[in-house]
């Protein structure tokens, strides 16, 4: 809210100051000022450190500064950041912590790098500019926030590949998760060193790959097929451009929030389907939102357990427990009822359809980013609905029912058991 912050020196309201710093924390990626004209570069680093401290993690930030502090983190602190960074075990957080903080650093500086000398060298633009328009994009892209520096996001750049790759790259890598990531690392170092013992990868990395990589090609599939002849998107460019620019808005969904074309001139279809892709997001412990990939997988697997009539959900060999099961289901259901509510109440207090309200709702609970175009016309009312939406989908919707439960409550009974009908 400081008059430095904007271009015009005038304090920002109250309520666009809270939404645009909700939005960067939680590394969403909606505004409801364009962010180009209306903050100035004090705004823009304002906002950018705070994508970098909400993509990294609170608590994984803090553990960090404890570390360089005290030079080592203590007990409570290691707790804190095996639950914000999913380390397997408590003697793994303080490497795992600073694991993070490397790979962070290296994506974001080889992203920049790239995108630097693409913009001074392409489109002329000041080695300075061209540097902050560099590590601004590539800490937006790998914290998977969709804050952009241009008013049309990146549609100027949907058939220039040495934009949208580097940015897709650092998407995918922020999206995967940490935990996926550095265990895929892990595993190529070793088999560089030719050990000979075959690297094992987690039932967690094998889910998380899988399934990021088959809603990826179907989403591209879809995406590219439907808008390839629709003349406000994809129509007006060439093969590559239209391939390039339709795999980005199957990635971007993931969820970055970037946009290489028009996303209020696509189809109905495609929007749904984008719905679908930012409610499902990307990998756990990672920068993306949405209920993650693995409970949508592990959501298809009790359910082909169910089918088949097995008493137990095995996956790639081992067991699931119910427990797991329990979560995903929460996880979901939870999901869903934020969403649904909250287009409910989007349609009562504004004047916009459900394509749009979904698909608004949507994003921001997935933290998103992406909007057909009514964000900064929406009532006081509406942008509060979604600075909670945001807060919660960052959180994670168990995460935030656990929150509000305060304590996790035992039980030293069961009563008898009875099986009412189902579906």
């Amino acid at each position: 809210m400081l008059p430095v912050a904007t271009a015009d020196g005038t304090a920002a309201a109250p309520l666009t100051a809270l939404f645009t710093a909700t939005s960067a924390v939680c590394v969403t990626g909606l505004v409801v000022v364009d962010t180009a004209g209306y903050w100035s570069t004090f705004g823009e680093v304002v906002i950018v450190t705070l994508i970098q401290i909400g993509g990294l993690g609170i608590m994984a930030l803090a553990s960090l500064l404890g570390l360089l502090v005290a030079r080592r983190i203590g007990l409570r602190m290691r707790l804190a950041a095996q639950t914000e960074t999913k380390a397997t075990w408590l003697g793994d957080s303080r490497r795992v912590v600073l694991g993070v903080i490397r790979l962070s650093i290296t994506v974001e500086v080889v992203v920049a790098a790239l995108l630097t000398l693409r913009f001074a060298l392409h489109y002329d633009e000041p080695i300075g500019r061209a540097a902050y328009l560099g590590v601004f994009h590539a800490v937006s892209a790998y914290n998977n926030a969709g804050f952009a520096l241009w008013s049309d996001s990146l549609t100027r750049f949907a058939a220039d590949p040495w934009i949208i790759a580097p940015i897709s790259a650092a998407i995918i890598v922020g999206g995967l998760g940490f935990p996926v990531v550095i265990e895929v690392i892990r595993a190529a170092r070793r088999r560089l060193r030719r050990e000979p013992h075959r690297p094992h990868w987690s039932l967690h990395t094998k889910i998380t790959l899988i399934t990021y990589g088959l809603i990826a090609l179907i989403g591209i599939i879809a995406i590219t097929g439907i808008e390839w002849s629709n003349p406000r998107t994809l129509g007006p460019l060439d093969s590559p451009g239209s391939l390039l620019a339709g795999a980005f808005s199957a990635i971007s969904p993931r969820t970055a929030g970037f946009n290489a074309v028009d996303v209020g001139a696509m189809h109905p279809a495609t929007l749904l389907i984008t719905d679908v892709m930012m409610f499902i997001g990307g990998g756990s412990a990672g920068t993306a939102g949405g209920i993650k990939v693995t409970t949508f997988a592990l959501l298809a697997f009790v359910i082909i357990t169910e089918a088949r009539g097995e008493p137990t959900v095995h996956v790639m060999g081992r067991r699931l427990a119910g427990s797991v099961q329990r979560q995903a289901v929460s996880v979901a259901l939870l999901g869903v009822g934020a969403v649904f509510a909250s287009a409910v109440a989007l349609m009562l207090i504004t004047p916009y359809n459900l394509n749009e309200v979904l698909f608004e709702a949507t994003s921001a609970f997935a933290t998103v980013g992406l909007t057909t175009g009514i964000t900064a016309d929406l009532p006081d009312g509406a942008q509060l609905i979604l600075i909670g939406l945001m807060f919660v989908g960052r959180l994670g919707p168990i995460t935030f029912a656990s929150a509000l439960a305060l304590r996790e409550r035992g039980r030293r009974y069961e009563l008898p058991e009875e099986r009412p009908i189902v579906g």
